[in-house]
């Protein structure tokens, strides 16, 4: 009888990655295929839906292929996907009207401006500041300024989703239309405490609930997969936002659970025994829900961490900036003082100023390249440190280790600073798809493949842990000299005139 595997699609902003996971939890294939940003004459950034779809039918294509050669069946496909970014399509040709109209893209500035006033009512029902990230907005846009979307909807044949709503439509040949609570809790249509579309919401933005997928939970049937040589008639099992998957994929489930993922930005993501109350400083979200279980989270993100590393190799004219910057900053044990705030394009969580920008303080004459360099390593560490202890104010929470994932956290040398601003040991994961894991142990669990949290929770995991050293002397004056550097990014001379 041939060796049962799970196919996950991790569909990302760049790239789509595929793994094949055996029954252990354990990849035993990869592959990859990179994806194209659209940057249009108006400044929107925007991807091709059908180039999105393409890219995962090759991820399948090598899939199914290995799994072929190795003699084993895929029994399941899960997905992982980048959140947000908004896709609409004709339901009756199963076509895109428009193209996807990606997270990053700010094209709906001017409909946030004219629902400012709502701004109150939006977070605390969706857990979600007002602002150009939420899909809602980028549908508003569409039925706006697309004339073939508005006589779509008014027709009823025009379908709203996120990446994993349109893959879903397309592995089932069109006959679901579906998300899971992940996903559309990054909408900004989701009513959080009654875990449904919110009917105030839609008519605020203008959204027809039809054009919307049914709600469902990350892990159970999404439907089959129809017309895909080597899947025909295998089970879509599990759908999830990606930074929701990774956190799944570091395997601790208990409330305190703290992550994050370290990347050109970074996100946060802590773990709360209920529904958080609402918070001004930071996002409440849906991390995941099975068997009608909804496990809520906080989440807070930063736009600047693995960039300032980026931006310091660029200022210094380095010929690789990002890497180079590195390797400067490991030559000096500490920043001797020196203090990089990265808030070129303002101030995330847990300050959301967006009118602060960047400073550099705390130089001596002895400061070298070296030292500017190790400043912007420290930036990232002490950013994360910030919203981690926020959540652990908002959320009422306590967490004893830090779990960390992404590229930049490769970086040792911010791993080992990162747990002595925090600490607490930081629990790096050896796992570089881990967004794509976690959506496939959720898979897991539907197959039966695993009993339960705990059991998946019980499967090997391979981590690299960094140890507290700092004097905790030092670390309250390291932290405290940053708080005092990111005070001086937040003085406004317009506001003294």
């Amino acid at each position: 009888m041939p060796c049962g595997l799970i196919l996950a699609i991790d569909q990302g902003t760049t790239n789509t990655k595929a793994l094949l996971v055996d029954r252990s939890g354990t990849p035993v294939f990869r592959t990859s295929c990179s994806v194209p940003l659209i940057q249009s004459s108006f400044g929107h950034v925007e991807q091709d839906p059908e180039v999105l779809w393409d890219s995962v039918r090759k991820a399948i294509v090598e899939s199914v292929f290995h799994a072929a050669q190795s003699g084993s069946s895929i029994d399941a496909v899960a997905i992982s996907n980048q959140r947000e970014t908004a896709v609409a399509w004709n339901v009756e040709t199963g076509k895109p009207v428009a193209h996807a109209i990606s997270w990053q893209c700010t094209r709906s500035a001017g409909i946030c401006r004219q629902l400012a006033a709502h701004t109150g009512t939006i977070r605390r029902k969706t857990g979600l500041p007002l602002a150009t990230l939420i899909s809602a907005g980028k549908w508003a846009w569409l039925l706006e300024n697309d004339p073939q979307s508005k006589k779509l909807a008014q027709a009823g044949t025009l379908r709203f989703g996120n990446v994993d709503a349109w893959l879903i439509h397309r592995l089932s040949a069109g006959t679901v239309h579906a998300t899971d609570f992940s996903n559309a809790s990054r909408t900004g249509l989701l009513n959080l405490a009654e875990l449904c579309w919110d009917s105030d919401l839609l008519d605020l933005f203008g959204i027809p609930v039809q054009t919307l997928p049914a709600l469902r939970s990350s892990s159970g049937l999404f439907g089959t997969c129809e017309g895909i040589y080597g899947l025909e008639g295998v089970p879509i099992l599990a759908t999830i936002g990606d930074s929701h998957a990774a956190m799944f994929g570091h395997g601790e489930y208990t409330a305190g659970t703290v992550k994050a993922t370290y990347g050109t930005g970074s996100s946060l993501m802590a773990l709360t025994p209920a529904l958080p109350a609402d918070t001004p400083i930071l996002a409440r979200t849906i991390a995941w829900s099975i068997a009608g279980e909804t496990q809520f989270a906080l989440e807070g993100n930063i736009p600047m961490t693995g960039a300032a590393v980026q931006w310091v190799g660029e200022f210094l004219g380095l010929t690789e900036p990002a890497t180079e910057a590195a390797s400067l900053a490991d030559s000096v044990s500490n920043a001797d003082g020196a203090y990089f705030v990265p808030a070129m394009v303002g101030l995330g969580a847990p300050y959301w100023d967006a009118a602060a920008r960047g400073t550099i303080c705390g130089l001596g004459r002895s400061h070298t390249a070296a030292h500017l360099a190790r400043s912007a390593i420290d930036a990232i560490a002490y950013q994360v440190a910030d919203v981690a202890f926020a959540m652990e104010g908002a959320g009422g929470i306590a967490f004893e280790a830090f779990h960390a994932d992404g590229g930049a956290s490769r970086n040792n040398t911010l791993m080992q600073f990162q747990a002595d601003i925090l600490g607490r040991p930081v629990l790096r994961s050896a796992n570089e798809e881990l967004s794509a894991l976690g959506a496939s142990w959720l898979a897991g669990l539907a197959l039966g493949w695993w009993s339960g949290l705990q059991e998946i929770s019980d499967l090997p995991r391979n981590v690299d842990q960094f140890a507290p050293t700092m004097d905790p002397t030092d670390r309250k004056r390291f932290y405290a000299g940053w708080k005092s550097a990111v005070a001086r990014t937040r003085f406004n001379p317009e506001s003294e005139a």
